[in-house]
């Protein structure tokens, strides 16, 4: 049964309000580094010397890490306590940001990232697990929207960040900013939020290790695969490598008394098409995203802040849609959402695609963005909703845990997918070579979300999704609890 002690002497209310503020917060720093250190990348190679492989690394290691422990994350909250974890993976993700600030080589800038990426895959998880824990179901929709909103911001606000610091200051201040936020989030989360834990009362060592080693070669292909090639016997044997330590951990978690994952949950259709969504979109936004900066300063002429501020239409939807989004998936269900969310997604890339040529003014491309960054708001929140109520509350932890590794490992895939698509097409000698490789990458970024709507579709309606939420809301403390909860999912 959960474990939860109140550390607070306010009302619920306030209690709530904290957990919401402070939850997102770290969900921005996390989403933030994702994508703040690409705009610095030229500066960093003349003070630090590196190569491209180092420049390359200096965000590959970050997002590996990042992706590979995330279900680890969740695990070692639900096990050790979801606000302490918390806390110990901000402190961790403000040590290592110091880290990356005082680096002098390209080697001691890798390393800090790779320590980022554990404290990110700490707390990121926790984030979401915390507001299903403080928020009751029939409240949720619209907490999880604000968070979607916060977190998409952080991404928005990357390119814009680092554009001003790379043009005002010096860049190693991308990395100091993260530090007092970070301190000061972990101060006030030790004295006003919650302590919970998950119902299980041990640690699933081999499903850690499993599941951690699965990862990390399914996030290895991807990103060595634009340098040595999908065909490649490296790219080839990490995807075999990851789908047998995948299948051993499936194995694995079918056998153990108190699984990290329980497999009774991939019967939940809820569970599956909420994961499916977000899997998919991110391997369309992540991949997109990484092209469409780079068009407006390679293809277009634009300064990194001047990029940074132009995408902004595209990137600060979810600030605006996410929440609302939110707050209507609580009356009319998640699944309206989805599928309309990977529509409009599929529709503005599409759109977009075919409006790209050299010489494109940005007023051509303002629609085509904003149809795409309404779509991508409409799922931020209501995926995170729908798959934390497909599962027992006390295991919203093991559900965001899956949620977000999903979703980073859908963004590793998509940089390395439409960076074969530009490749095969396109260079970077000139604007026009840029653009003859662009367009085809986003016309793959426009279908990736269709195999979303696929998804969305067979989501269940508001009516089964409520019914599979009072089904699983029983406290669960062992595997035929488990089962029993999937199967009334199922009903």
């Amino acid at each position: 049964m959960s474990r939860s002690t109140d550390v607070t002497a306010g009302p619920t209310r306030t209690r709530t309000g904290w957990t919401l503020v402070l939850a997102s917060l770290g969900a921005f720093l996390a989403a933030l580094d994702v994508v703040v250190v690409a705009t610095a990348l030229p500066v960093m190679r003349v003070d630090l010397g590196a190569s491209l492989s180092d420049l390359e690394w200096t965000i590959n290691a970050y997002n590996l890490v990042f992706a590979c422990l995330m279900l680890t994350g969740a695990a070692l909250g639900d096990r050790f306590g979801r606000r302490r974890t918390y806390v110990v993976g901000l402190v961790a993700f403000a040590a290592a940001s110091a880290g990356a600030a005082l680096s002098t080589t390209a080697g001691e800038l890798i390393t800090a990232r790779v320590a980022q990426g554990v404290g990110a895959a700490l707390l990121m998880p926790l984030t979401l697990t915390l507001i299903s824990d403080a928020f009751p179901v029939e409240k949720r929709g619209v907490a999880i929207g604000i968070w979607g909103g916060v977190s998409g911001l952080g991404v928005a606000a990357g390119p814009v960040l680092g554009g001003a610091i790379v043009e005002g200051a010096a860049w190693q201040w991308i990395f100091w900013l993260n530090v007092p936020v970070a301190l000061v989030v972990a101060a006030l989360s030790v004295l006003r939020l919650r302590e919970s834990h998950g119902p299980r009362p041990q640690l699933d060592l081999g499903g850690l290790v499993l599941a951690g080693a699965g990862m990390f070669a399914l996030t290895w292909a991807p990103v060595r695969a634009p340098t040595v090639g999908w065909a490649s016997t490296e790219v080839i044997g990490a995807l075999v490598t990851g789908a047998l330590f995948v299948a051993a951990f499936l194995a694995w978690e079918r056998r153990v008394r108190y699984p990290m994952l329980p497999l009774a949950y991939f019967r939940s259709r809820g569970f599956n098409t909420a994961n499916g969504v977000i899997f998919f979109q991110f391997i369309s936004l992540i991949g997109s995203l990484f092209f469409i900066t780079q068009l407006f300063q390679i293809g277009m002429g634009y300064s990194p802040l001047g990029a940074g501020l132009r995408i902004l239409v595209w990137m600060a939807m979810p600030m605006l849609v996410a929440p609302i989004a939110g707050a209507l998936s609580d009356k009319l269900g998640n699944k309206p959402f989805m599928l309309l969310g990977m529509v409009l997604q599929a529709a503005g890339l599409g759109w977009l695609a075919l409006v790209v040529e050299t010489g494109v003014s940005y007023s051509t491309l303002v629609p085509p963005l904003i149809v795409a960054g309404v779509g991508i708001a409409m799922c931020f929140p209501t995926t995170a909703n729908a798959v934390t109520a497909s599962v027992p509350a006390e295991d919203a932890g093991v559900a965001a845990g899956a949620n977000t590794a999903l979703r980073e490992l859908g963004g590793v895939f998509g940089v390395a997918i439409l960076a074969a698509a530009f490749a095969a097409n396109g260079s970077y000698n000139s604007p026009a070579s840029f653009i003859d490789g662009f367009k085809p990458a986003m016309l793959v970024a426009a279908l990736v979300p269709l195999l979303g709507v696929v998804a969305a579709a067979l989501a269940p309606g508001r009516k089964a999704a409520a019914i599979s939420t009072l089904a699983v809301s029983r406290p669960v403390v062992a595997e035929p609890s488990l089962v029993s909860a999937a199967e009334a999912s199922r009903a």
